[in-house]
This record gives C-alpha cells, structure tokens and sequence, in this order.
C-alpha cells in the first residue's frame, strides 16, 4: 500500500507504515552530471535503516535547494525507492546586450546567475529584477530586461540578458509648500537631489531615487533645527510624474513653525564629585542664541570629553528641553549622570580593502578595554567621513563574550582619493596658465597627503611638491613640507624678471575644533633680474637696480593662529574667520625681519539668500637688527586690497623710473590697510548646481610707509642719476636723490559688481571696479579675472 505525499515542486511516493522500505533499495536516474551516491546522501540514510516518509520528504528539499536538479520525483517501482532527477544546465557565461549606461562588470557583480554555475528559472526572475531596481536607483524608470538562452549542446546553455535601457526620468521641479522664512532656493540648497536641467548629461544628483529624498528630509530637518525652528515638520513628500516634461514633480510640504531662542542654560551633575562649575565652560549654548541643534551635540560632546578626562569614564551628558511657546524660548539643563558600566571588547574593522586599520582606529579616542561612551563613538565616525577615504560609514554594536562587554563593528567601503587634473586658465597677473597636477590624499592607504604638479604660463612657470603627515608621532598633529620653484617674467606690473626656489617645514596643532596653532620654518631663495631692454633704456628705478642679479636667501620661523566659526568653509553664508600671522627672519640667511599680518571674514545673512560680507585687514613689516628692510620685503598691494587697481597698483612709487613717468617703479610699503563690504545673491533664474553667485561691494584701503633709502652709489654705466625731487610733483622726497617717492597713507577706495563661479572645475571670479579716490601715481585696473579650470 503506497501514501502520496506533496513536497517541494515534485511528487513523494512514500511507503506506508505496512510497507517499509531500507535505504539499500534507493536507485537514483537521470544524473548524468551529479554523482549517485551524492544523491542517496541527501536521504541521510545507512545501509540497512528503514527509510520512512519524512526523511524522503526532506532529502527531496535539500535536493532542491542546491539548485542542481531543475525536477525531482520519487517512486516506488517493484519495492524498490527510485528517483529520477532531471539536472539544471550549466551557465556556460553571462551576457549583457543593449547596456550603455551601467558596465557589465557593474551588472555581473548584481546578478546570482554566474557562469559555471547551474541554471534556475527563479534565479534568472530575481537576477531580472535586480537590473532593473538598478537601472531605476540610475533614474530609468522605464528599463525593460528580457533574459534569453542559447543552447550550446551537452547541458550548457548561454544566458543574455537583453536590456532596453529606456530613457533618464529626473527630477523636473523640485517644489516647497508652506515656507515662508526660507526661498525655494535656500532649501534647494539643502538638498543633495537636484532638479533637472541642460547640465544633467554630467551629473547624477538629479535622479529620482527614495533613499536619496529619505536622507534629503533629515537634511532639511537639521536645516531648520540649526536655525532655531525647533517645531518644524515635514507633513508630506509627494512624487508625481509629469507626463510633458518626463520627470518626477517633488513637492514638499511643510510646517515651519516659529524661530526658538535659548532661554536658561544649566548643568547639574548626579555624580557627587563632579562639579558643575568646573564643566559648564565646555558648552557652546548661551542664553539669548538663536536655538541651534548642532550647538546643544556639540556641547554635549564637550561636556562628556571634559569629565571623562577627570577619570568619570562612564558618565553621560544628557540634554533636557523645557519649550515655552509664549516668550519662544528653549531652556536646556544638561544633566550629568552616570551611565552603564560597559566596556569595548574589541573594535573590528570590516570591508576597508586599502586603508590601513590603525588610520582608522586612530580617530576613535577609545580603544579597546576603555570604557563605552555613545558621544565618542559618534564623534569617531564624523570623523571618518570627513576623511573622505570611504563610500559609507557606519559604526554598530555587537555584544561581547559577556553582559558588560560589546564588540565595536566599523563597516566601511573604499573610494578613490587619488586625482590627475589638468587645469587651464588665465589671469590678468600671469596671462594664461596651464597646470598638471597629481594629487592623492590616502597615499599608500595611510593617510598622507601628496601632490605633485607643474604649470606654464605666459608669465609663468613652476613646479611644486607637497607631503603632509595628518597624525604626526601618533599625535592629531598635522605635519608636512613644501617643496617649490616658480620664476616670473617681467611684465607691465613689473621690470624684472623674477626667481623663486625653496621649501617650507610645517605643523598644525588643533588646540580646539575652532582654534588652530600652525608653526613652520621657510627657507627660499629669491632673486630678480633687470631686462636688458629696461637696462638700455635706464628708466628702472635705481631702489630696485640695488638688488638686480643679487639673489637673497630668506630663512624664517613663524606661526598662525587661525579661528574658524564658519558655517561651511568653501561657500560661507554666517559666521566668521579671523586670523593671524607673523614670520621672524634672520636665523641664518641674508635677510632680517619681522612680517606681521591680521586678516577677518564676517558673514551673515541678512534677507532671503543674500549674504553680507565684511572683511578687514591689516600688516606690518619691519627690519631688526640694524639692517635695511630689502625692497622685495615690502608688501606689494592692488586688487587684493582695493579692487579697482593694478597689481602692485597702489603705495609708494619712485616718480623718478618708469622712462615718461606714466608708469612709474612700484617700491612696496611696511604698512597696509583694507576693509570690504560685500553683498553676495545667487542668481536665481539659473540651476542651482551651476554654482553662479553675483556681488556687489565697496572696497577702501591704503599702503604707505616706504622705509628704504633714497640715495646709492654710482653704478657703473650708468648716468648719474641724481634727480631734483623738488622738481617732481608728488615726491615726498626732498633735494637731490636717485629715488623721488612718492608716499601717501591716503586712502584707496572703490566699488563695483562681481560674477562668482564655485564651478565644479575650479573656482573663477570676474570683477569690474570703478576707483573713487586714489593718489595721481597709483595705476588703475577696472576689469580683473581669475581662475582656472581642470578638464
């Protein structure tokens, strides 16, 4: 008497218990591949054990499962147990036809179907579905798949995957409901998905992608929680397809609510030796801000830095918002309490192929046996990101070999860091400018900074070489050197021809996240060279003949302490940077003196998405040791003081050079001023990703302070050259002298209008400048361009 019993995709006939059957009378057919014996396996049986319904029911399951046999049966023929397979066939390879937009190698890493391997209709289903989820994270909605075989004899079979790729459906409009405080095109700006446009052919970011709007809405989120918007929400994201433009319509729709302030801020402590006092300069709220997330994190982070430095391991540091909706104000008590006493087992790396383990181990500020603290975990792995060296990132938790104990897992995927550029552009100093450069900022996956790169141009040629040392011994000292030569022709900013070689030691000492130290030590050689023609001509001004064909060698220490509060450190919309340097010369070398300069950015956003900037700077220079100051240690300033004027267009002249004196010799000053004010807009009827900012601004400034001499010796074939100054109008020099200067600390000033291209292929400026006050010697420049591009 025989039972039939359904499993898998094939028919059980399996003996009743009055009919018992041993694992002897198995007989496998239809293998031509596959070898018996292996089939029987599956049946997990002994020569002479009984073999009952359940064990044939699963060794039909596993049989299945190894994706061998397209067809199992079993039978019981003449009180024997038979099963007849039927074998899959083989992949002989995998193809790819019609793909243009995504590679095979991309495709054949997505797909199960390998070749060699065997073949399954629901593999290939899956395999087909896979490509298209793929084309479509690629913005091809409309990708159509069809997989096909070819026989090629024996039980192999060719698989091809034929694939109409569809055309791109972007983002057409990107549209925000509800918002008052913010244009469409600040909240764009937010965004890393992009509308499309006539640049789509070179970007991707305009795409429709789910995960990509999912991470857009936690970007706005913290957007608006950055600036006080504490009861903002998003009620909804819709996405439609406009059948006119073939692109998906995303519409935001939002509730911004109403700006917060910080009301009291306050830190107890639950842990009795800590004291509160002692804590509370870590924090980064104050009374009276505009509400700000990222400062209620950031001091977090401080806070738990601080005690765990006092040996409190354990503590934690959690925020407490108190909102009252009538004065608008948010009161935050961070309380210091003590935390679970969990330690970190290990920390296991995963997934880094190029990057060493201990580059990333050393931004963790626990190690292994320490203490587990959240706040420093979450710190560590911003700082992985940062580093640019990774795809993704992403720091989990494991538990350990026992209750206190967990294991840290960093997941991390490698990306390129090297870079080969050739940039090309043209300014009105050097003319045009072509540059090759080779750049890699994970250098041998150890984290160096290098760079390598060479240029020529009209006025120009040189070649320099960088190395920088992020962790220098072990400590979050940046460490590096400089190695340069770049010589200058003489053009109509100056008469001579211009010599440059040496090399800079440097380190830079983060003494906190807004404060940097940087020290170094420069050692350069500089000369400069007269040309033959000006020399015939005798009309280069005999301050500069002094130091004509005497080259200089400068060794100098100096330091810069850099305070950075910006909100974004390529395209600053508030905040501020100041910064100031001094470099000491005469440890050695041909030269003495001390370079003194201050130079600070404000900005702020004072309506809309128009940004003002105010800048002021400031320097000083000035011999010791009883030595002159060189000429060619003055300070030389023109646009980058006072827009509007030529290189070296403004300070001190000699009025006695310069053959007709229209264009009299630049002889530098030792002290300078200069203020900006600025209005930065985008222009809003272009695409956002374009990067096209337009300004308007005021500029006002002076150089003066000539310290060098007025008479030299005779040089030979020359003419005695001593001129009555007394006779040149504008000389502040009096009586007979080589050099007639001219000297004023009036000020420069001027205003104008400015293009801004932050261009994905480098940054390019366009000003135009018209001078409002000056002195009659300076030399005036309206239209001033520079940049460059790679391509």
């Amino acid at each position: 008497m025989l039972t039939l019993v359904a499993g898998g995709a094939g028919t059980i006939v399996a003996p009743s218990s009055a009919v018992a059957q041993t694992a002897s009378s198995i007989v496998v057919e239809g293998n031509r591949r596959v070898d018996a014996e292996t089939i029987r396996s599956y049946f997990q049986t002994q020569p002479g054990q009984r073999l009952d319904a359940a064990k044939i029911d699963e060794g039909l399951k596993a049989l299945y499962a190894t994706g061998l046999f397209s067809d199992v049966r079993i039978s019981n023929r003449g009180g024997r147990i038979v099963v007849t397979v039927v074998e899959n066939e083989v992949i002989n390879r995998v193809a790819f036809e019609g793909n243009k937009k995504l590679k095979d190698e991309v495709l054949a890493g997505e797909v199960q179907s390998k070749p060699r391997g065997p073949f399954s209709k629901a593999t290939v289903q899956a395999d087909t579905q896979r490509i298209i989820e793929l084309y479509r994270r690629a913005g091809r909605y409309d990708v159509r798949v069809e997989p096909k075989t070819i026989d090629r004899g024996e039980g192999r079979i060719d698989l091809v995957y034929e694939i109409n790729e569809g055309d791109k459906v972007g983002v057409s409009k990107i549209v925000f409901v509800g918002n008052k405080v913010f244009s469409d095109w600040k909240l764009r700006d937010q965004l890393t998905t992009t509308e499309s446009n006539w640049l789509s052919w070179i970007k991707n970011t305009d795409i429709y992608d789910v995960d990509k709007i999912n991470a857009d809405q936690e970007l706005l989120r913290r957007f608006y929680l950055k600036n006080g918007y504490a009861d903002f929400r998003i009620v909804s994201v819709s996405a439609d397809l406009d059948r006119s433009t073939g692109g998906f319509v995303l519409t935001y729709t939002l509730d911004e609510g109403q700006q917060y302030k910080f009301g009291k801020i306050d830190l107890v402590s639950n842990i009795r030796d800590v004291d509160p006092s002692e804590i509370r300069a870590a924090l980064r709220t104050y009374e009276g801000q505009v509400y700000n997330a990222e400062l209620v994190e950031k001091s977090v982070e401080n806070a738990t830095i601080e005690i765990s430095k006092r040996g409190y391991a354990f503590a934690q540091v959690r925020p407490r918002g108190d909102r009252n909706f009538e004065t608008r104000t948010i009161s935050i008590i961070y309380a210091v309490e003590e935390g679970a006493r969990v330690y970190i087992e290990r920390i296991e790396i995963r997934g880094n192929t190029r990057t060493r383990d201990w580059v990333i181990r050393r931004e963790f500020d626990l190690g292994e046996g320490d203490a587990y603290n959240r706040v420093l975990v979450d710190r560590a792995e911003r700082r992985l990101r940062n580093l640019g060296y990774f795809k993704t990132v992403k720091i989990s938790n494991e538990p350990g070999s026992a209750p206190d104990r967990i294991v840290l897992v960093v997941d991390v995927e490698d990306q390129p860091t090297g870079e080969f550029s050739v940039s090309g552009g043209y300014s009105t100093t050097d003319g045009f400018i072509g540059e090759v450069a080779v750049s890699e900022k994970n250098f041998l996956g150890r984290g160096q900074y290098v760079r390598l790169a060479g240029k020529l141009g009209e006025n120009v040629e040189g070649a320099d070489f960088s190395f920088t040392e992020p962790y220098f011994l072990d400590y979050r000292v940046a460490a590096g050197f400089d190695l340069y030569y770049q010589a200058n022709s003489s053009t109509s900013y100056s008469p001579y021809d211009t010599d440059l070689a040496g090399g800079t030691l440097r380190l830079a000492l983060p003494l906190t996240d807004e404060l940097t130290l940087g020290l170094r030590y420069s050692l350069y050689r500089k000369e400069i060279s007269v040309t033959e023609e000006t020399l015939a001509n005798q009309d280069v001004s005999w301050a500069i003949l002094q130091v004509n064909n005497d080259p200089a060698i400068t060794s100098a220490v100096g330091y810069t302490l850099t305070y950075n509060m910006l909100d974004n450190n390529i395209d600053p919309t508030s905040g501020y940077l100041l910064e100031f340097k001094q470099d000491f010369a005469g440890l050695g070398g041909d030269v003495n003196f001390m370079r003194s300069t201050f130079d600070a950015r404000w900005y702020y956003p004072i309506v809309g998405d128009f940004v003002l900037m105010l800048r002021g700077q400031a320097g000083n220079v000035t011999s010791w040791g009883g030595e002159d100051l060189r000429i060619l240690d003055n300070f030389y300033k023109g646009p980058d003081l006072v827009r509007g004027f030529e290189p070296n267009g403004i300070g001190p002249r000699d009025l006695a050079s310069g053959g007709n004196g229209e264009s009299p010799d630049a002889l530098g000053g030792t002290l300078y001023w200069g203020t900006t004010a600025e209005i930065q807009f985008p222009l809003s009827f272009m695409p956002k990703e374009i990067g096209l900012k337009a300004a308007v601004f005021a500029d006002a400034g002076s150089l003066w302070d000539y310290q060098g001499a007025t008479t030299f010796p005779d040089i030979a074939g020359w003419d005695d050259n001593l001129v009555n100054c007394d006779n040149i109008k504008g000389s502040t020099t009096k009586g007979y002298n080589n050099v007639c200067v001219a000297d004023s600390d009036s000020i420069r000033s001027s205003v104008g209008v400015s293009l801004i291209w932050q261009s994905p292929f480098g940054p390019l400026r366009f000003d135009y400048a018209w001078a409002l006050s000056k002195e009659d010697y300076d030399q005036t420049q309206a239209f001033r361009f520079s940049g460059g591009t790679k391509f």
